[in-house]
C-alpha cells in the first residue's frame, strides 16, 4: 500500500483529481450546511444575474443556482454510489462465476454480456427507463445494468488470469471449498482493476444521471439535479446564461476529476510501471 501510494502521490494531476472529488463528497454530504438558500424556494428575484447575494445568479423561478448546484451534487454522488455499487456487485459475480468455472458458465455468462455490449448504453438506460417509468430510482437501477457487462468482463479476464496460479491450485488440493476460494483468494487478487473501473464508472454514472435528466427521464422535475438544470436553462441562454453554464461546468469538473483519478490509480496499481 506504501508503494501504491508512494506512485499515486507522485501523479500530480490524479492529486489534483482527488482534490476535486474530496470536495464534491464533502459538500454532497455537507449540502444542508453549505447551501445559503432553500434548493426549492420560490424569490423574487427572477434570472437574476450573478452577485453578492447570489454568486452564480438566480434561475427563472428565482431560486438560487448556487444552493441547487450543491444540492445536485448530492444526487450525483447518490446516483454515482448506487449505480456503480449495483454494476460491480452483479457484473463482478457474473465475471468470477464465468471466469472460475468456464465451460457452459462461462458461455451463457458471456453471451448475456456480448448482447448488452451490442446495445448502446444511453438507448440500453432509455429502454429500461421506459419499462421502469422517470424517477431517481429507476435512474440508478437503469444506470447499474447498463455498466454490469463491463464490470462482468473485467472480473472474467482478471479471474482467467490468476485461475491457474499456485496458491488457487494449493487451496482446491487440501479441499477448499469453490465459494471460499473465490472469496479469499480470486476477489482480493483482482480488485486493482476493479478499483480502476469504479472510478472511471462514477463518471460515466454522473454524465449518465445528467443526460437522462436533461431528457427527463431522471429526477422530477423541481428537483435540484444537474441535468434537471441545464435543461431549465437551455431554453434561457441568450437572457441568462448562468442558467445552464455553471450546472454544465460542475457536471464537467466532477467527471472530468473522477476520470483523471481513475487514470491515476490504474497507473499505481500497475506492477509493471516503473513511474516514481
Amino acid at each position: 500500500m506504501k508503494e501504491i501510494w508512494y506512485r499515486f502521490s507522485k501523479n500530480k494531476l490524479a492529486m489534483t483529481g482527488l482534490l476535486f472529488i474530496s470536495c464534491f463528497v464533502l459538500i454532497a454530504l455537507g449540502a444542508g450546511w453549505i447551501a445559503p438558500f432553500d434548493p426549492y424556494a420560490l424569490g423574487t428575484e427572477m434570472l437574476g444575474k450573478p452577485s453578492i447575494h447570489h454568486w452564480l445568479g438566480t434561475d427563472q423561478l428565482g431560486r438560487d443556482i448556487l444552493s441547487r448546484i450543491i444540492y445536485g451534487a448530492r444526487i450525483s454522488l447518490r446516483v454515482g454510489v448506487i449505480a456503480v455499487g449495483v454494476a460491480l456487485l452483479i457484473g463482478a459475480t457474473m465475471g468470477i462465476l464465468a471466469g472460475y468455472f468456464g465451460k457452459w458458465v462461462d458461455a451463457i455468462i458471456s453471451r448475456i454480456t456480448d448482447v448488452l455490449f451490442s446495445i448502446p448504453d444511453i438507448l440500453l438506460a432509455l429502454s429500461i427507463m421506459a419499462i421502469l417509468g422517470a424517477s431517481t430510482t429507476n435512474l440508478m437501477i437503469a444506470i447499474g445494468i447498463v455498466y454490469t457487462p463491463i464490470f462482468a468482463r473485467i472480473a472474467r479476464s482478471a479471474v482467467l488470469s490468476i485461475k491457474s496460479s499456485l496458491y488457487i491450485e494449493a487451496a482446491r488440493s487440501i479441499g477448499v471449498g469453490h465459494i471460499r476460494i473465490m472469496l479469499k483468494h480470486v476477489l482480493p487478487n483482482i480488485m486493482a482493476p476493479l478499483i480502476v473501473q469504479i472510478t472511471l464508472s462514477f463518471a460515466f454514472a454522473i454524465l449518465a444521471e445528467a443526460a437522462l435528466s436533461f431528457l427527463g427521464l431522471g429526477a422530477e422535475p423541481d428537483t435540484p439535479s444537474w441535468g434537471t438544470m441545464l435543461n431549465e436553462g437551455k431554453d434561457w441562454m441568450e437572457s441568462a446564461w448562468w442558467i445552464a453554464v455553471f450546472p454544465g461546468l460542475a457536471i464537467t469538473i466532477a467527471v472530468l476529476s473522477f476520470n483523471i483519478l481513475g487514470d491515476g490509480l490504474r497507473d499505481a496499481l500497475d506492477p509493471k510501471s516503473n513511474k516514481h
